[in-house]
């Protein structure tokens, strides 16, 4: 900026001067600089700032509170068939893959690391034909029983429980449930009064902080605190899958350790991670409360536990399956076969119907149906509302007693490969009578059948609503559903033990 001399002085002096006369503007005027209200005759007095401490959420107290009562579980077993943590605990030959195909979406929750279970130094080992396993648990009365999971102690013949300040004590297992991975010990010390935790009577919303207490990878009690990620998961491991997702961090050792709520209540009960990598990567989950409490109760009071069985193979509705079914949505479990002599078949219960509610309670999908059935006791008579050839009707089901082990049928179809066959060249399979009825004797490449996942040897027992028992049926009923303008036809094919309804687009 310029400033030119305009009588007699310096450009520095007629700034100083401006600078001077603004200055004293300021204060005779009460001017507003941007600085502040300026006091009319006096100097300017500012406010102190109120700076309000910043609340850091702490979980101390609760941590104080509920702490005593999470204990280590080491479990002594043959390393013929070590058990364990379903977090990778650090036994030595487990392979939590066994069993399952090469494809199951099982496997992600298991996998830590490029080789399975990792053979982490840190797992302490037993004498020679032995190994030792560690997880976690928790006490829920002071007289010594200790909740945790069934993979934690399954298999084990020695159990040893510590508590947070290092006392070491010997415990039995009092009993234990596969289905839901819940498994109860008992520590033995009449004598002494355990610190326990009581379990949550509200679940949690997703949104929820949580904190969870554990074991991981033998370092004794840790304590990591999230939020609720997601509610209702399921991850494929049991029939009744229902699980809470946290993101509080958990890892191997943390099976069978409780997360808590704010309040210092169990909410869940840590007993799978998903994991690409072998470390936490903020996605783990709980049983949750409502499920693991009743089982719990039932296991300390040495009671079997029972769960109704309605008896019926059941597969979700794809939203071709809803419009070949004439439904509005896909809401509802579609029952691809009634068990023979079961509850449902009894009842009048058939493969087509769409089971939509039990006992007015809305049943979404399959788990829906599973957890509705189990949650009743057997004998128990239950209404149970079904879509059935475009209309609801309501059917009384007397349920039975859940079996031990899957009843599914051993025979399967066997396609003659003699004269008969009959070409559904619209679809992209050949079909020829079998022992059984109608078998699928071949499957174009690339056809809609391919893309529907049928494959020869698959039996289709129906088509639309029309059972068929000849080559000519499956004709006649494709045929029929191509006249009623019918974009798919629906048929109930039989794959070895596994009978499920498939839409296959029709031209």
């Amino acid at each position: 900026m310029t400033f030119r001399n305009s009588g007699s002085g310096s450009p520095q002096s007629a700034l100083r001067k401006a600078l001077l006369g603004t200055s004293a503007a300021a204060l005779v005027g009460g001017a507003i600089l941007g600085f502040g209200a300026v006091a009319p005759h006096g100097a300017a007095v500012a406010d102190p700032v109120a700076v309000q401490p910043v609340q850091v959420a702490s979980f101390a107290d609760l941590v104080a509170k509920a702490a005593p009562a999470v204990v280590s579980i080491r479990v002594k077993e043959n390393a013929q068939v070590a058990s364990s943590d379903q977090f990778g605990g650090p036994d030595n030959n487990f392979d939590p893959f066994q069993g399952l195909p090469d494809n199951s979406p099982l496997r992600r929750f298991f996998n830590f690391g490029p080789n399975g279970p990792d053979q982490g130094p840190n797992g302490p080992q037993a004498g020679p034909g032995n190994s030792v396993a560690e997880g976690s648990g928790f006490f829920v009365s002071d007289d010594g029983y200790v909740v945790t999971n069934n993979h934690v102690v399954d298999n084990g013949s020695i159990f040893t429980v510590i508590t947070n300040d290092g006392t070491q004590y010997n415990a039995k297992l009092v009993g234990k449930d596969t289905q839901t991975d819940l498994a109860v010990l008992k520590v033995d010390a009449p004598n002494h009064k355990f610190t326990y935790v009581n379990w949550a009577n509200t679940p949690p919303r997703v949104g929820d902080w949580v904190v969870a207490v554990g074991n991981p990878y033998g370092l004794g009690g840790t304590v990591t605190a999230g939020i609720v990620s997601a509610e209702g998961r399921q991850i494929d491991t049991n029939p009744y899958d229902d699980y809470l997702q946290i993101d509080a961090p958990v890892n191997r050792g943390n099976s069978g350790g409780p997360t808590f709520n704010t309040s210092g209540e169990v909410v869940g009960i840590n007993t799978a991670i998903f994991s690409p990598s072998g470390g936490s990567v903020g996605i783990g989950f709980d049983i949750p409360a409502s499920v693991a409490k009743p089982v719990i109760t039932a296991l300390e009071n040495h009671t079997s536990i029972v769960r109704g069985w309605l008896g019926v193979q059941i597969q979700p509705l794809t939203q071709d399956l809803s419009d070949s079914l004439k439904l509005t949505d896909t809401n509802g479990a579609l029952v691809a076969d009634a068990q023979p002599n079961s509850p449902a078949s009894s009842a009048g219960i058939k493969a087509g119907d769409v089971i939509l509610s039990v006992d007015g309670k809305a049943i979404k999908n399959p788990r829906d149906l599973a957890l509705s059935i189990a949650a009743d006791q057997p004998n128990t008579t239950v209404d149970v509302t079904v879509w059935r050839d475009g209309a609801k009707q309501d059917i009384n089901v007397k349920l039975g007693t859940l079996p031990g082990s899957k009843q599914t049928a051993q025979s399967q179809s066997k396609t003659d490969q003699g004269t008969g066959k009959t070409s559904l060249s619209g679809l992209g399979i050949t079909v020829a009578p079998s022992d059984n009825g109608v078998a699928i004797a071949s499957v174009d490449p690339n056809s809609v059948a391919d893309d529907a996942g049928l494959s020869a040897g698959d039996q289709i027992l129906s088509v639309g609503n029309t059972m068929v028992a000849s080559t000519e049926d499956v004709a006649k009923a494709v045929d029929a559903a191509k006249q009623m303008g019918m974009k798919d036809v629906l048929m109930r094919v039989k794959s070895g033990q596994n009978t499920e309804f498939v839409a296959i687009p029709i031209g």
